[in-house]
């Protein structure tokens, strides 16, 4: 018998809010600023960016500076405004129809908690540049959970925080390796992937991922073909 849904655990930058190479291009600025790749050739420590993407930032940077956390730290925080600047530059835009599939969420009985990789200043700016902070019941960093991805920390915090009965009442969503194997490390009770992002279908299966989507508004028809939403709705 399968368990009803209680927690949705969705990603931010390419699964909910389009990225649009905004995230690369933050590296790009942070790593000009400090130096921080300056060990590797950019194309690798490019190509390590996108591998890695989903991560905490200080992880990735720490890293790129070959273990030199002080370093990582600079880093970061000049990712955190180059991105900021580009954000104001370009401003944020969802994934398209990824408010809608977030409210159909909600209508169907569920809690919806947004997480991602980027610092709490980041992240809000995001979210108040989308005007999505009635819409969210909650939003969580690394830094509010203890480990980024792809340890189970996020996902665990999430389902905390919001009270859920157990971890095969979570879905997670994501666009990375790095979101499904923390679904999968958490134990959630169903992980998709989403191809609006950085990683392609293949990487995420090979992730675990228990279904593909093209995008954050297949998953409550995914959800709802598994039986998985809550009794309450589908008996109204």
């Amino acid at each position: 018998m399968t368990t009803p849904l209680e927690l949705v655990v969705l990603d931010m930058a390419g699964t909910t809010v389009l990225d649009d190479g905004v995230v690369e291009q933050a590296f790009q600025r942070a790593a000009e600023r400090t130096g921080v790749a300056d060990r590797m050739p950019w194309a690798e420590a490019l190509d390590y960016v996108r591998v890695t993407m989903g991560q905490s930032k200080i992880d990735v940077f720490t890293h790129l500076a070959a273990g030199d956390r002080a370093a990582a730290e600079r880093a970061t925080a000049a990712f955190e405004g180059a991105y900021a600047e580009i954000v104001a530059e370009q401003g944020v835009s969802e994934i398209p129809g990824a408010a809608d599939a977030i409210q159909g969420l909600k209508d169907a009985g569920l809690t919806v908690v947004l997480t991602t990789g980027f610092a709490p200043v980041t992240r809000d700016a995001l979210i108040d540049g989308l005007g999505w902070q009635d819409l969210i019941d909650l939003a969580l960093s690394p830094v509010d959970a203890g480990r980024g991805r792809p340890a189970p920390d996020l996902v665990l915090t999430a389902l905390l925080r919001t009270q859920t009965s157990s971890v095969q009442a979570v879905a997670v969503a994501g666009d990375t390796v790095s979101d499904v194997e923390s679904g999968r490390r958490a134990g959630a009770g169903f992980v998709a992937g989403v191809l609006t992002g950085a990683h392609d279908r293949p990487a995420l299966s090979a992730a675990g991922a228990d279904a593909v989507l093209s995008d954050v508004t297949a998953l409550r028809g995914v959800l709802a073909q598994r039986e998985l939403l809550p009794l309450v709705a589908t008996s109204s």
